[in-house]
């Protein structure tokens, strides 16, 4: 393997070792939390402690954050080898510093809603980190697999990463609302999340198997997808 190689393991790897993790132990805390709230409307007691709703929203802090900085990390590769590869910054420097800003506008939005108490302020950061990703995602070299938009790693991460975000901007209006309307809403939309995060796990390990090493590229490339043969070597002489 070159560096090429391992640089492409790091988004999957840290997937792999802390975001998966940090997504069982949050769905662990969520459950508790509910079968606490459930068990104290029932009997005005539960033996579930109260620790579990404060270490749910502060793992799920975390989680959004690593999901949007995975998710970020994971565009990062293909962005950085499609300049380097076809030298951007000798045809087009101005994309250059466009996605560079990008970058720079989309993690600076994401501290930012970490830090806005004002709901106002709230909906403005993370609809700028939700569009900066939307943006790079649109980026040459991004494989997306539009054509098959259902089964995409591309799509399913994009949008687990909006629902984190969203998740993360109506926190606070979750204990704030008496009638429960966000904890529905939150409820329901992390249920959807967990789904699609099942998903990237799935064609993740899919788009591992399909990515060749980059001394592989120039022979797959020959292959026909669509036929699923490749050339036959020409045999040597003897």
């Amino acid at each position: 393997m070159e560096l090429a190689d391992f640089l492409g393991l790091i988004h999957p790897a840290i997937a792999v070792f802390f975001v998966f993790p940090l997504i069982g132990i949050v769905a662990n805390f969520a459950w508790a939390t509910r079968q606490r709230r459930l068990q104290s409307v029932d009997s005005g007691k539960s033996k579930i402690p109260p620790v579990v709703g404060v270490e749910h929203r502060r793992l799920g802090n975390w989680l959004a954050g690593a999901v949007v900085g995975l998710a970020l990390l994971g565009l990062v590769y293909p962005i950085g080898e499609n300049m380097i590869k076809n030298q951007l910054w000798n045809k087009d420097i101005f994309q250059v510093i466009f996605i560079l800003l990008m970058f720079t506008a989309t993690i600076a939005s994401l501290v930012l809603l970490y830090r806005a108490k004002q709901p106002l302020w709230r909906g403005i950061f993370a609809t700028l980190t939700g569009a900066g990703l939307v943006i790079l995602g649109c980026q040459d070299g991004v494989f997306r697999r539009t054509n098959e938009w259902y089964w995409s790693h591309y799509y399913f991460g994009i949008t687990a990463a909006e629902l984190m975000i969203f998740s993360l901007a109506i926190f606070p209006d979750i204990y704030k609302d008496r009638s429960n309307r966000w904890r529905v809403v939150h409820t329901i939309l992390n249920c959807i999340a967990l789904l699609l995060f099942i998903g990237q796990g799935m064609t993740g390990t899919r788009d591992l198997l399909e990515i060749p090493l980059s001394w592989q590229k120039s022979h797959i490339s020959q292959c026909d997808f669509m036929k699923n043969t490749c050339p036959t070597p020409n045999p040597q002489p003897k």
